[in-house]
């Protein structure tokens, strides 16, 4: 019976505390995993809304390259007969 009581006081004193050490470890480095996620969550949705005009932008560069070509190409055809 006296083991029994000296087991239980190791147990106490010893292990619980250090059980409770790791818990705490354990916690913070979750809250600490917890804010990270919030600021990578608050900058993609911070990237979604200035990605909200890119089909515009997409349209004006799409009609910017077609100008070029139509450009570029009248140019070659007109260096083409000044060549041969």
């Amino acid at each position: 019976m006296t083991l029994w009581w000296i087991g239980n006081a190791v147990l106490l004193v010893v292990v619980v505390p250090v059980l409770v050490a790791l818990l705490n470890r354990v916690l913070a480095a979750l809250e600490r995993i917890r804010r990270a996620s919030e600021v990578i969550l608050d900058g993609g949705v911070g990237l979604t809304r200035e990605l909200d005009g890119v089909p515009e932008m997409l349209a004006v560069t799409g009609s910017t390259v077609h100008d070029v070509t139509t450009g570029a190409t009248r140019y070659a055809g007109s260096v083409a007969k000044l060549l041969s």
